[in-house]
Protein backbone atom coordinates (compact mmCIF):
# COMPACT_ATOMS: atom_id res chain seq x y z
CA UNK A 1 0.00 0.00 0.00
CA UNK A 2 2.94 2.60 0.77
CA UNK A 3 4.40 1.72 -2.51
CA UNK A 4 1.41 2.28 -4.20
CA UNK A 5 1.00 5.75 -1.96
CA UNK A 6 4.51 6.31 -3.22
CA UNK A 7 4.42 5.84 -6.85
CA UNK A 8 0.92 7.85 -7.01
CA UNK A 9 3.12 10.95 -5.35
CA UNK A 10 6.00 10.26 -7.59
CA UNK A 11 3.90 10.74 -10.43
CA UNK A 12 1.88 14.19 -9.73
CA UNK A 13 4.84 15.29 -8.91
CA UNK A 14 6.91 14.95 -11.87
CA UNK A 15 3.04 15.75 -14.12
CA UNK A 16 3.46 19.43 -14.31
CA UNK A 17 6.97 19.03 -15.76
CA UNK A 18 6.08 16.07 -18.01
CA UNK A 19 2.95 18.39 -19.34
CA UNK A 20 5.23 21.15 -20.00
CA UNK A 21 7.12 18.79 -22.05
CA UNK A 22 4.03 17.63 -24.14
CA UNK A 23 3.02 20.72 -24.55
CA UNK A 24 6.37 23.04 -25.71
CA UNK A 25 6.88 20.02 -28.43
CA UNK A 26 2.77 19.14 -29.39
CA UNK A 27 1.81 22.95 -29.64
CA UNK A 28 4.30 23.81 -32.29
CA UNK A 29 4.54 20.80 -34.07
CA UNK A 30 0.20 20.60 -33.86
CA UNK A 31 0.76 24.16 -35.57
CA UNK A 32 3.40 23.54 -38.25
CA UNK A 33 1.25 20.88 -39.47
CA UNK A 34 -2.15 22.44 -39.41
CA UNK A 35 -0.17 25.50 -41.24
CA UNK A 36 1.05 23.29 -44.11
CA UNK A 37 -2.02 22.41 -45.34
CA UNK A 38 -3.19 26.33 -45.59
CA UNK A 39 -2.34 29.11 -48.05
CA UNK A 40 -0.48 31.14 -45.89
CA UNK A 41 1.23 34.08 -46.62
CA UNK A 42 2.52 36.44 -44.55
CA UNK A 43 2.07 39.82 -47.23
CA UNK A 44 -1.71 38.52 -47.16
CA UNK A 45 -3.30 38.68 -43.70
CA UNK A 46 -6.41 36.83 -43.34
CA UNK A 47 -6.38 35.30 -46.88
CA UNK A 48 -5.91 31.80 -45.30
CA UNK A 49 -7.28 28.95 -47.12
CA UNK A 50 -7.29 25.03 -46.98
CA UNK A 51 -5.31 23.44 -50.06
CA UNK A 52 -4.53 20.13 -48.85
CA UNK A 53 -1.13 18.45 -50.23
CA UNK A 54 -0.56 21.43 -52.30
CA UNK A 55 2.44 22.32 -50.22
CA UNK A 56 3.58 19.59 -50.07
CA UNK A 57 3.52 18.66 -53.79
CA UNK A 58 5.36 22.02 -54.47
CA UNK A 59 8.28 21.25 -51.89
CA UNK A 60 8.72 17.99 -52.93
CA UNK A 61 9.13 19.26 -56.80
CA UNK A 62 10.83 22.36 -55.66
CA UNK A 63 14.67 21.52 -58.11
CA UNK A 64 16.22 23.39 -54.55
CA UNK A 65 14.62 20.51 -52.04
CA UNK A 66 16.84 18.24 -53.90
CA UNK A 67 20.01 20.62 -54.21
CA UNK A 68 18.93 20.94 -49.83
CA UNK A 69 18.99 17.00 -49.61
CA UNK A 70 22.65 16.94 -50.89
CA UNK A 71 24.05 19.32 -48.78
CA UNK A 72 22.47 18.31 -46.06
CA UNK A 73 23.86 14.38 -46.39
CA UNK A 74 27.16 15.69 -47.70
CA UNK A 75 27.36 18.09 -44.72
CA UNK A 76 26.77 15.67 -42.32
CA UNK A 77 28.61 13.42 -43.74
CA UNK A 78 31.82 15.30 -44.36
CA UNK A 79 31.33 16.39 -40.71
CA UNK A 80 31.22 13.33 -38.93
CA UNK A 81 34.30 11.86 -41.63
CA UNK A 82 36.52 14.87 -40.15
CA UNK A 83 35.37 14.83 -36.74
CA UNK A 84 35.94 10.89 -35.95
CA UNK A 85 39.04 10.17 -37.77
CA UNK A 86 40.52 13.63 -35.88
CA UNK A 87 38.59 12.63 -32.69
CA UNK A 88 40.40 9.59 -32.68
CA UNK A 89 43.66 10.86 -33.64
CA UNK A 90 43.24 13.60 -31.13
CA UNK A 91 42.19 11.44 -28.53
CA UNK A 92 45.05 9.20 -28.88
CA UNK A 93 47.58 12.27 -28.98
CA UNK A 94 46.15 13.73 -25.69
CA UNK A 95 46.06 10.25 -24.34
CA UNK A 96 50.17 10.28 -23.65
CA UNK A 97 52.02 11.88 -21.03
CA UNK A 98 52.90 15.43 -21.49
CA UNK A 99 53.84 18.45 -20.07
CA UNK A 100 51.03 20.49 -19.01
CA UNK A 101 48.46 17.88 -20.56
CA UNK A 102 45.34 19.63 -18.63
CA UNK A 103 46.05 22.85 -20.19
CA UNK A 104 46.16 21.28 -23.89
CA UNK A 105 42.99 19.46 -23.12
CA UNK A 106 41.28 22.82 -22.36
CA UNK A 107 42.68 24.50 -24.82
CA UNK A 108 41.51 21.48 -27.46
CA UNK A 109 37.73 21.49 -25.99
CA UNK A 110 37.64 24.95 -25.93
CA UNK A 111 36.38 25.53 -29.77
CA UNK A 112 33.05 23.05 -28.89
CA UNK A 113 31.88 25.87 -25.83
CA UNK A 114 32.01 29.21 -28.75
CA UNK A 115 28.42 29.98 -30.02
CA UNK A 116 28.28 28.93 -33.69
CA UNK A 117 27.22 32.36 -34.89
CA UNK A 118 30.76 34.04 -33.29
CA UNK A 119 32.96 30.86 -34.88
CA UNK A 120 30.90 31.58 -37.96
CA UNK A 121 32.18 35.05 -38.28
CA UNK A 122 35.52 34.54 -36.84
CA UNK A 123 35.97 32.17 -39.42
CA UNK A 124 34.42 34.24 -42.43
CA UNK A 125 36.15 37.10 -41.34
CA UNK A 126 39.67 36.51 -39.94
CA UNK A 127 40.43 33.38 -41.85
CA UNK A 128 38.62 32.96 -45.33
CA UNK A 129 38.51 36.67 -45.52
CA UNK A 130 40.47 36.44 -49.69
CA UNK A 131 42.18 39.90 -49.14
CA UNK A 132 43.19 40.22 -45.01
CA UNK A 133 42.14 36.77 -43.79
CA UNK A 134 44.93 34.53 -42.33
CA UNK A 135 44.62 32.16 -45.52
CA UNK A 136 45.16 35.09 -47.70
CA UNK A 137 48.03 35.71 -46.32
CA UNK A 138 49.89 32.80 -46.13
CA UNK A 139 49.22 32.03 -50.02
CA UNK A 140 50.43 35.67 -50.17
CA UNK A 141 54.01 35.06 -48.27
CA UNK A 142 54.44 31.74 -50.77
CA UNK A 143 53.30 33.78 -53.67
CA UNK A 144 50.23 32.38 -54.61
CA UNK A 145 47.01 33.51 -55.88
CA UNK A 146 44.58 33.91 -52.42
CA UNK A 147 41.89 31.25 -52.71
CA UNK A 148 38.41 32.85 -51.84
CA UNK A 149 36.78 29.58 -49.82
CA UNK A 150 33.25 30.60 -49.30
CA UNK A 151 33.04 31.35 -53.11
CA UNK A 152 35.10 28.79 -54.83
CA UNK A 153 34.52 26.05 -51.67
CA UNK A 154 31.26 27.18 -50.04
CA UNK A 155 29.98 23.39 -49.02
CA UNK A 156 33.40 22.32 -47.91
CA UNK A 157 34.18 26.19 -46.00
CA UNK A 158 30.68 25.10 -44.21
CA UNK A 159 32.03 21.72 -43.46
CA UNK A 160 35.02 22.44 -42.19
CA UNK A 161 33.95 25.36 -39.81
CA UNK A 162 31.21 23.01 -38.73
CA UNK A 163 34.12 20.44 -37.71
CA UNK A 164 36.18 22.96 -36.18
CA UNK A 165 33.54 22.88 -33.86
CA UNK A 166 32.20 19.96 -32.94
CA UNK A 167 36.07 17.81 -33.51
CA UNK A 168 36.30 19.14 -29.36
CA UNK A 169 32.75 16.68 -28.32
CA UNK A 170 34.01 13.55 -30.30
CA UNK A 171 37.97 13.79 -28.78
CA UNK A 172 36.07 14.19 -25.24
CA UNK A 173 33.77 11.33 -25.90
CA UNK A 174 36.92 8.96 -27.49
CA UNK A 175 39.11 10.02 -24.99
CA UNK A 176 36.98 9.23 -22.07
CA UNK A 177 36.44 5.84 -24.01
CA UNK A 178 40.22 5.15 -24.64
CA UNK A 179 41.13 5.61 -20.74
CA UNK A 180 38.54 3.29 -19.70
CA UNK A 181 40.12 0.60 -21.71
CA UNK A 182 42.57 -1.82 -19.63
CA UNK A 183 46.45 -0.85 -19.68
CA UNK A 184 47.15 -4.60 -19.23
CA UNK A 185 45.79 -5.60 -22.15
CA UNK A 186 47.47 -2.92 -24.05
CA UNK A 187 50.73 -4.30 -22.43
CA UNK A 188 50.29 -7.98 -23.19
CA UNK A 189 49.60 -7.39 -26.96
CA UNK A 190 52.87 -5.70 -26.96
CA UNK A 191 55.23 -8.12 -25.14
CA UNK A 192 53.53 -10.85 -27.63
CA UNK A 193 54.91 -8.59 -30.68
CA UNK A 194 52.16 -6.70 -31.61
CA UNK A 195 53.25 -3.43 -33.18
CA UNK A 196 51.44 0.08 -32.51
CA UNK A 197 48.95 -0.42 -35.73
CA UNK A 198 48.12 -3.92 -35.13
CA UNK A 199 47.36 -2.73 -31.14
CA UNK A 200 45.20 0.58 -32.61
CA UNK A 201 43.44 -1.88 -35.34
CA UNK A 202 42.73 -4.73 -33.06
CA UNK A 203 42.57 -3.79 -29.30
CA UNK A 204 41.88 -0.02 -29.25
CA UNK A 205 39.13 0.30 -32.41
CA UNK A 206 36.99 -2.20 -31.31
CA UNK A 207 36.96 -0.70 -28.14
CA UNK A 208 35.99 2.53 -29.24
CA UNK A 209 33.46 1.34 -31.19
CA UNK A 210 30.49 1.84 -28.85
CA UNK A 211 31.77 5.06 -28.21
CA UNK A 212 31.95 6.34 -31.89
CA UNK A 213 28.49 5.05 -32.46
CA UNK A 214 27.37 7.28 -29.70
CA UNK A 215 29.33 10.22 -31.27
CA UNK A 216 27.77 9.67 -34.81
CA UNK A 217 24.39 9.32 -33.20
CA UNK A 218 24.66 12.69 -30.91
CA UNK A 219 26.42 14.74 -33.79
CA UNK A 220 24.02 13.40 -36.64
CA UNK A 221 20.72 14.69 -34.70
CA UNK A 222 22.08 18.40 -34.78
CA UNK A 223 24.30 18.51 -37.35
CA UNK A 224 21.02 17.97 -39.39
CA UNK A 225 19.35 21.35 -37.89
CA UNK A 226 22.78 23.33 -38.95
CA UNK A 227 21.59 26.88 -39.76
CA UNK A 228 23.56 29.75 -37.88
CA UNK A 229 26.79 28.83 -39.93
CA UNK A 230 24.93 28.91 -42.85
CA UNK A 231 23.22 32.60 -42.79
CA UNK A 232 26.15 33.97 -41.23
CA UNK A 233 29.00 33.04 -44.12
CA UNK A 234 27.08 32.34 -47.51
CA UNK A 235 23.54 33.10 -47.25
CA UNK A 236 22.88 29.65 -48.77
CA UNK A 237 24.98 30.10 -51.47
CA UNK A 238 26.18 30.69 -54.27
CA UNK A 239 22.70 30.05 -55.47
CA UNK A 240 21.89 26.75 -53.47
CA UNK A 241 25.12 25.17 -53.42
CA UNK A 242 24.79 25.70 -49.31
CA UNK A 243 21.49 25.49 -49.17
CA UNK A 244 20.50 22.44 -46.54
CA UNK A 245 16.77 21.55 -45.31
CA UNK A 246 16.69 23.58 -42.26
CA UNK A 247 18.19 26.96 -44.69
CA UNK A 248 15.51 26.49 -46.99
CA UNK A 249 12.80 25.99 -44.75
CA UNK A 250 14.26 29.32 -42.85
CA UNK A 251 14.11 30.92 -46.93
CA UNK A 252 10.34 29.54 -47.58
CA UNK A 253 8.76 31.19 -44.54
CA UNK A 254 10.83 33.81 -43.57
CA UNK A 255 12.26 35.21 -46.95
CA UNK A 256 9.67 34.53 -48.74
CA UNK A 257 6.49 34.83 -46.47
CA UNK A 258 5.15 31.99 -47.14
CA UNK A 259 4.43 30.32 -43.95
CA UNK A 260 2.22 27.38 -45.97
CA UNK A 261 5.29 26.13 -47.85
CA UNK A 262 7.75 26.34 -45.01
CA UNK A 263 5.72 24.53 -42.60
CA UNK A 264 5.18 21.89 -45.30
CA UNK A 265 9.37 21.80 -45.31
CA UNK A 266 9.47 21.77 -41.58
CA UNK A 267 7.23 18.79 -41.39
CA UNK A 268 9.43 16.84 -44.18
CA UNK A 269 12.15 17.83 -42.52
CA UNK A 270 10.80 16.51 -38.94
CA UNK A 271 9.87 12.97 -40.82
CA UNK A 272 13.55 12.75 -42.27
CA UNK A 273 15.56 13.53 -39.20
CA UNK A 274 12.93 10.59 -37.49
CA UNK A 275 13.92 7.97 -40.25
CA UNK A 276 17.80 9.04 -39.51
CA UNK A 277 17.22 9.07 -35.87
CA UNK A 278 15.50 5.39 -35.66
CA UNK A 279 17.96 3.53 -37.89
CA UNK A 280 20.53 5.69 -35.60
CA UNK A 281 19.07 4.17 -32.37
CA UNK A 282 18.86 0.86 -33.79
CA UNK A 283 22.45 0.47 -34.24
CA UNK A 284 23.68 1.79 -31.09
CA UNK A 285 21.08 -0.81 -29.65
CA UNK A 286 22.92 -3.57 -31.86
CA UNK A 287 26.25 -2.30 -30.98
CA UNK A 288 25.87 -1.91 -27.18
CA UNK A 289 23.99 -5.30 -27.07
CA UNK A 290 27.12 -6.85 -28.79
Amino acid sequence: MATQHSRLAARVMISPAVILLLGWMLIPLCLTIYFSFLRYNLLMPGMEEFTGWTNYRYFLTDPAFFAAIANTLALVLGVLFITIVGGVLLALLLDQPMWGQGIVRILVIAPFFVMPTVSALVWKNMFMNPVNGLFAQLFKAVGLQPFDFLSQAPLMSIIGIVSWQWLPFATLILLTAIQSLDSEQLEAAEMDGAGPLSRFFYIILPHLGRAITVVILIQTIFLLSIFAEILVTTNGGPGTATTNLTYLVYVQSLLQFDVGGGSAGGVIAIILANIVAIFLMRMIGKNLDA
